[in-house]
């Protein structure tokens, strides 16, 4: 059986309940290297411990994150008053009315893919009332945003106390001062009985003068989708630990640079500042202690070497902890940083080395999107993602198209996965002096925020500027003086990095690293040119990656002869995607518009790119577009709408098939996978013989059909399809077993599905039938079939049906998978939707066009 990760629970690390801050929660994934921070108050001899998971970064001593308690509303207000004006029940001002809500949360978590409606884009009101008592002397009271989206405001009472624009970056708002005097007033005593109204509007209209473009394969979503922090910090404390770990070329010198830049509104001119280094076992190995010589600006701090450092490395991804505490006035402030030592080459015209080894980089790419909560994601859920592409053999990702949240950086590094992480400057052209401003600053937040990541070895310019559409003229020279500006800059802030970009072959030779726009069998020629155009451009650049590759398709589709179209698709043109190829309608012959959309094709192609690229000794590597399925403004026509569905597992994180085609290539763990888990009936003439594939990186698999066995077959990566372990076989009409038993030395795995073989022929669709599968928990499973007048399933059919309810229960639909939307294509003839009963009665309709409605009642 192929192997899927053990997810670790989350654990309540540790907790205060000092000066009134609710107990704060923190998730360990299991992983080593755990940091602890320490602070100590003299005056109070007050004394707490936080250990975090991964070396997260300690923004302030004491943190809380806001989770309940908000209140929500979807529209804008008059004005700020309307947020904390004292309401009557009943009177005009209970109105607009709000909901509650929890942090993280986003405004589009369902209209995203809501197949009706275009999504929400607009402002909205976020609204709480906080217990706020700083138990430091001239100590400040921040709100720390780990992310939201795209303009915010923050208000305590009427008082604006900041604002912020951007929708990925993390930013951190002073209250104190307002806070304090607001604590002065009687409203405060009387309305609000000593409690502190903060108000926040979060803004995602479109604006043609922001990053990123609307015109992008992506939601620009809204609301604060990212944790957000009360933090009590003392009057000085440390604003940023930028700490450099490198190696020599050997990787037996390691380096380490240390600097820091205080948070110090109160113009304090003394300080000590104590330093320590740990190695990934947590013995001291380096320490100092000096004065600070400005606490005005950045300082400079140490420099040491390390002799025969752990290197970090994707099997072995060594931490060590950086541990930096400031003292003033009594008061300490301890901040602490993960580090890895290692160093990397991208060879002019060859390959990517790290520590002086070869390392084919084995890629994909992900969104922060998931379903039913959209950008809103928790740290589970990340967690749970991470791990599942780890245990799919990844070493690196491309995070797709803006700086993603913290947790994400902090699993790759402790998972071992390289990272390329670019700024949202994604098609439509380039705009004026507050856009490029804005692109300015979300560079300089990106690289200084995740400095101190091992994992990242590249900071991304930009995706797709060859692309016009926002602005009445499009200047190519604008935008390479402008993309020259943020590679000056980006090396300026770190020079350590490579700097790079995808798709805009003007603008390639400005980067270090390039990525030219490859799709062959998808959006341009077939799978089968892969080799040969990626070749071709390689030559063109001194850097090469491939980034972006691959193929959708509708999870549950399968097919019998997946590459029936290919006949019709011009070869010999080049494989590159252009203006036009993404439509489903009109143009030259393509996979993306004529193909089937089925995994059985999906699987080819990638099963071709694998193969190929072991035999490319000088390809730095690649990454799959995409990870998991995820939500786009811009394709509303596609089998799921709204959903970009090139993903190896759906926007829930349920793995398609693809997934164990990437496990069979990328990983050692022994494993085995048939190919058609979900894939219940297969279909052809009785006796004829048809193909039955095992994804599996076992050296050799014999296979049983119904007990028979069909013969071993040896692994040989270069025989395509399934790497040779594939078989002829014929099924018994009718219910069918089919296992499969891999090995490797002494090593023994196996794998085994059911399928229904269907000889009978279907004439054209005459009838839908639904009928409840499954009922657990208060949800009921209804599936829908398209039948024809002597009621054979139609397997061929690809339909739009769209499901609805009367009565008690409630769909679960927008959710943006196959399993989860109202109005949906067929895979196979058939679709599922479940359904909350909320212990009533219901009754399920689906309607296809030119067919008669079917009811069911639950």
């Amino acid at each position: 059986m192929a192997f899927l990760p053990k997810l670790p629970p989350v654990e309540m690390i540790a907790q205060t309940k000092a000066a009134g801050i609710l107990p704060a929660a923190f998730c360990s994934a299991q992983l080593p290297q755990p940091t602890f921070i320490r602070f100590t108050v003299k005056k109070q001899r007050l004394t707490i411990v936080l250990l975090l998971a991964f070396g997260h970064m300690a923004m302030a001593q004491q943190q809380v994150r806001l989770i309940t308690g908000w209140e929500f509303l979807k529209q804008d207000l008059g004005g700020i008053w309307e947020a904390v004006r004292p309401v009557t029940a009943g009177n005009p001002e209970s109105v607009p009315l709000w909901q509650k809500v929890q942090l993280p949360h986003c405004v589009n978590a369902t209209d995203a893919v809501d197949p009706d409606v275009n999504y929400y884009q607009g402002p909205a009101w976020y609204r709480t009332s906080l217990n706020i008592n700083n138990p430091y002397a001239n100590g400040r009271t921040l709100l720390h945003f780990e992310g939201a989206g795209q303009k915010t405001e923050v208000y305590v009472y009427t008082t604006k106390v900041g604002a912020h624009t951007g929708g990925y970056d993390e930013f951190t708002v002073d209250i104190t001062d307002a806070v304090a005097a607001f604590q002065q007033t009687g409203v405060c005593k009387k309305q609000f009985k000593g409690k502190v109204p903060v108000s926040i509007r979060t803004d995602n209209s479109r604006d043609l003068e922001m990053i990123p473009s609307s015109l992008s394969d992506f939601n620009v979503y809204g609301g604060i989708y990212r944790y957000l922090n009360l933090v009590y910090a003392p009057a000085l404390s440390i604003d940023k630990l930028f700490a450099q770990a490198g190696t020599d070329a050997a990787g037996k010198q390691g380096m380490l640079d240390v600097r820091a830049r205080w948070y110090n509104p109160l113009h304090l001119d003394s300080a000590t500042i104590t330093l320590q280094l740990s190695d990934p076992q947590g013995k001291t190995i380096q320490q100092a202690t000096l004065p600070a010589t400005s606490l005005q600006q950045e300082m400079q701090l140490v420099k040491w070497n390390i002799k025969k450092p752990q290197l970090w490395q994707p099997d072995q991804p060594f931490l060590y902890t950086v541990t930096a505490t400031i003292t003033a006035k009594g008061q300490s402030f301890t901040q602490t940083e993960q580090v890895g030592f290692r160093n990397f080459v991208f060879e002019a015209n060859g390959p990517f080395m790290l520590n002086g080894k070869r390392l084919l980089l084995r890629g994909t790419h992900r969104h922060e999107d998931q379903a039913g909560v959209a950008a809103a994601m928790t740290e589970d859920m990340i967690r749970k993602e991470l791990l599942l592409i780890k245990n799919m053999g990844v070493n690196f990702m491309r995070l797709a198209h803006y700086q993603q949240s913290r947790e994400v950086l902090h699993l790759c590094d402790s998972l071992g996965i390289l990272v390329w992480e670019e700024i949202p400057w994604c098609r439509g052209g380039l705009g004026g002096a507050v856009y490029q401003a804005q692109a300015k600053r979300m560079l300089t937040n990106m690289i200084e925020q995740h400095y101190n990541h091992p994992a990242v070895v590249i900071w991304g310019l930009g995706n797709e500027n060859d692309w016009p559409g926002d602005f009445s003229t499009f200047d190519k020279e604008a935008i390479r003086y402008f993309m020259k500006q943020l590679n000056t800059l980006s090396h300026q802030l770190d020079s350590t990095r490579k700097t790079a970009i995808r798709r805009c072959d003007f603008c390639k030779d400005i980067v270090d690293v390039y990525s030219p726009s490859i799709w062959a069998g998808w959006y341009r020629g077939l799978f089968t040119e892969y080799k040969s155009s990626t070749e071709e451009e390689f030559k063109k650049t001194l850097h090469f990656f491939h980034a972006e590759w691959g193929a959708d398709s509708h999870a549950g589709r399968h097919s019998e002869n997946p590459d029936k179209a290919l006949q019709n698709i011009k070869t010999g043109s080049g494989t590159d995607e252009r203006s036009g190829d993404a439509s489903l309608f009109g143009g030259a012959a393509r996979a993306s518009k004529d193909g089937d959309w089925s995994e059985s094709y999906a699987c080819n192609l990638f099963d071709w790119h694998l193969k190929e690229q072991e035999t490319m000794p000088w390809l730095t590597g690649s990454a799959q577009w995409v990870f998991k399925d995820f939500s786009t403004p811009v394709r509303p026509d596609n089998p799921v709408p709204y959903m970009n569905q090139k993903g190896v597992v759906e926007r829930d994180l349920t793995p398609k098939e693809a997934y164990y085609v990437f496990q069979s290539y990328w990983t050692t763990q022994p494993m085995a996978h048939i190919y058609g888990h979900g894939w219940p009936v297969r279909w052809g003439n009785e006796g004829e013989e048809k193909m039955v594939k095992v994804y599996s990186n076992c050296s050799e698999a014999e296979l049983f059909v119904n007990n028979k066995s069909y013969g071993t077959k040896k692994r040989n990566s270069q025989d395509f399809p399934a790497a040779g372990l594939r078989w002829n076989v014929v099924f018994a009409s009718g219910d069918n077993e089919v296992r499969v038993v891999a090995r490797t030395g002494k090593t023994v795995v196996a794998d085994t599905i059911q399928l229904t073989y269907e000889t009978r022929k279907w004439a054209k669709p005459a009838t839908l039938v639904l009928r409840k599968t499954a009922e657990a928990n208060g949800i009921a499973t209804v599936e829908v079939q398209l039948k024809d007048a002597a009621q054979v399933t139609c397997l061929d059919a690809t339909a739009f049906v769209r499901f609805g309810i009367a009565g008690d229960g409630t769909l679960i639909d927008n959710q943006g998978t196959s399993s989860g939307s109202r109005y949906v294509q067929l895979t196979n003839g058939r679709a599922i939707i479940r359904v909350h009963t909320n212990g009533g009665k219901s009754v399920v309709s689906v309607q296809s066009a030119g067919l008669p409605t079917a009811l069911l009642p639950l």
